[in-house]
């Protein structure tokens, strides 16, 4: 049974992984202009798949499940409202956006979600993400960047070994010079040493330039250079309690600005499983944008392209205004379009 077999992989997970987690973390007490940005920004997203599964299958319909309350820190109601959130995640464990039904269970598209009986009867979940980047485009960069750093290696070991510094490197220090010697573009993302300060005559100050700006391309080479699916991993045991509760497949789905990526819940527990992905795959960071909790940074390219091709939204200018006068302003999105892949859709959620 699905449920079985993600609990057995959160027992087996090689992560921290609490599965009796309590949230009890403090209420925050004041919105930001960025907090209701990102709002703005999921809350499109997550329509943008809705309405493409809607309008691209026919067998099948998206119904919005996750919470959609508009309130915010400062607001009327909102510690009300957090703790009722917090009693839910403590309780059936963290809700995806949408769930996913057959159109032969529901013939009027009936499904009542706030009914736990038809919450069951669904057949995939999916918790949708959204990010900031034209994924075309920051791949485009990514690759021309890793690829100048690479031709700069090359150049500057080619200055270093073609001439007299050499000699000069192998005698100071024959560790690095072997490095140098025998690097190749294979081999250039795992070199690493100790920059030296070298600098008592003009040959020594050459060189220790040199190892500088190689050591800077080697470090441009090392960086993460790639886009990721981002579940926090306090979200592994909340995704998991939600699992436990109605026994239905869940999926995360990353939203960029012109195309949609999506991956199982299983398979990123099975990936962090095994530590021959981590660098490549995936990689454990933590970030203020995360609030600096632990977050599993899974490469797009370990998922699967969704939605094609996404239609830019209009944005807008908003505000709101807290109760002491202050103005907060943010960006509300509105329209856009996505364009789903039904063969995918099929292959990665709904066979799966």
């Amino acid at each position: 049974m699905y449920r079985d077999d993600i609990l057995e992989l959160i027992r087996q997970s090689p992560l921290d992984i609490e599965l009796d987690v309590q949230m009890t973390g403090s209420r925050p007490t004041s919105a930001t202009s960025d907090f209701l940005t990102n709002r703005e920004q999921g809350d499109w997203a997550e329509r943008i798949v809705h309405d493409a599964v809607n309008e691209y299958s026919d067998d099948f319909f998206a119904v919005r499940y996750g919470r959609a309350d508009s309130l915010s820190a400062g607001d009327a109601g909102f510690a009300d409202f957090y703790a009722a959130y917090q009693d839910e995640l403590n309780t059936i464990g963290k809700k995806p956006d949408l769930l996913i039904f057959r159109a032969s269970d529901f013939p009027n598209g009936d499904a009542d979600v706030t009914n736990d009986r038809d919450v069951t009867r669904a057949i995939a979940a999916l918790e949708v993400r959204s990010s900031s980047f034209l994924i075309e485009k920051y791949e485009a960069f990514a690759s021309q960047r890793q690829q100048a750093a690479l031709a700069n290696c090359r150049a500057i070991c080619g200055r270093i070994l073609d001439g007299d510094l050499a000699g000069l490197l192998e005698r100071k220090s024959p560790k690095i010079y072997d490095l140098v010697a025998t690097a190749t573009e294979e081999t250039f993302q795992e070199i690493s040493f100790r920059q030296p300060s070298w600098s008592s005559t003009p040959e020594l100050e050459a060189l220790t330039g040199l190892l500088k700006e190689l050591k800077v391309n080697i470090g441009t080479l090392h960086k993460r250079d790639y886009l990721s699916i981002t579940p926090k991993q306090e979200d592994l045991a909340l995704v998991n309690r939600w699992i436990q509760k109605f026994n239905v497949r869940h999926f995360y789905l990353q939203v960029f600005f012109d195309k949609a990526y999506v991956i199982s819940f299983r398979k990123i527990l099975e990936l962090v499983a095994d530590d021959e992905n981590e660098g490549a795959v995936f990689s454990i960071e933590r970030d203020a944008r995360n609030q600096r909790k632990t977050t599993i940074k899974v490469n797009v390219a370990a998922s699967r392209e969704l939605l094609g091709r996404i239609d830019m939204p209009r944005h807008r200018s908003a505000q709101k205004e807290l109760d002491r006068g202050r103005l907060l302003f943010y960006v509300s999105f509105e329209g856009g379009r996505g364009y789903l892949d039904p063969e995918i859709f099929r292959e990665e959620v709904i066979d799966a």
